[in-house]
């Protein structure tokens, strides 16, 4: 049994947010400099080197990269021989996010109630999604979801006979209806399977995932490959304004699902997509 102080997890979630915030991660950064040089518009290639150069400012000058900065979506990944000491796990996670935003001067998004909608002043609470793991490692990412393209995202409850061709016109259908809602270039999670709120946790959990590494399953492999090509063909393009790169990735997993059911979630983020893992 290893035992892990919660003040850990807090200062690990605090310097976290901030570093979500301000720096895109090396997978997303390579992509989006890919694009910018094999965009055909020349507006297009503008729009990614604008970017660019944004990406370039926040770095240096420690600003966020985006004015929406999300509310705090945390995976962790818990070993079943973990113990935590010291508190509440959940306050923990919580009390980082408190931190990060307030510290980091990042906007507070968040209100307590979504009808009555006074803001919590902190940006929390966090959405947290536990998973127990074998062994005595905990696995964290922080992923500031901005709502502008969460707000585009879509869950469809297929039928069997739907099947493949109707996961297809799902997918289609939610980029489609984002256009330039979602800040393109997007990424975009697929959860497909499972039950209603399964399907779109794995849609969330799937934006994580590093652009260009593929799903071990080979019609799976093949679809998200299908997805970005045809996505790519939409015209949407840079910020909307037309050009051959709409999404950056497509990122699908899949779990069992039920006889009567095809449930496909698709969550789309903009180009930021904002997320650190560390294992602690």
């Amino acid at each position: 049994m290893r035992t892990i102080s919660v003040n850990v997890i807090t200062d690990n979630i605090r310097e976290m947010c901030i570093e979500a915030n301000h720096f895109l991660s090396e997978d997303m950064r390579q992509v989006l400099n890919d694009a910018a040089h094999a965009e055909r518009s020349p507006l297009g290639r503008q729009i990614l080197a604008q970017l660019q150069e944004n990406l370039r400012i926040a770095g240096e000058d420690m600003i966020p990269i985006c004015q929406d900065t999300g509310m705090a979506v945390i995976f962790l990944e818990v070993g079943q021989e973990v113990h935590f000491e010291g508190g509440s796990l959940e306050e923990a996670v919580n009390e980082g996010v408190r931190r990060g935003y307030r510290e980091g001067y990042l906007r507070k998004s968040v209100v307590g109630d979504p009808l009555i909608r006074e803001n919590t002043r902190d940006n929390t609470p966090a959405v947290i999604h536990y998973e127990i793991k074998p062994g005595d490692q905990v696995r964290m990412i922080v992923a500031p979801k901005g709502f502008g393209s969460e707000n585009m995202s879509r869950t469809f409850m297929l039928k069997p006979a739907d099947g493949i061709e109707g996961v297809k016109n799902a997918i289609l259908t939610a980029v489609r209806d984002a256009g330039p809602n979602a800040c393109p270039p997007m990424v975009i999670g697929v959860g497909i399977g499972g039950t209603f709120e399964k399907c779109a946790i794995m849609a969330k959990r799937a934006l994580t995932r590093e652009v260009g590494e593929h799903s071990s399953v080979p019609y799976v492999r093949e679809l998200e490959e299908e997805m970005l090509t045809e996505i790519n063909r939409s015209g949407i393009g840079p910020g909307g304004l037309g050009g051959s790169t709409t999404a950056l990735a497509v990122n699908i997993d899949t779990y069992p699902t039920h006889i009567a059911g095809l449930p496909v979630a698709v969550n789309i983020c903009c180009h930021v997509n904002r997320h650190v893992a560390r294992i602690l």
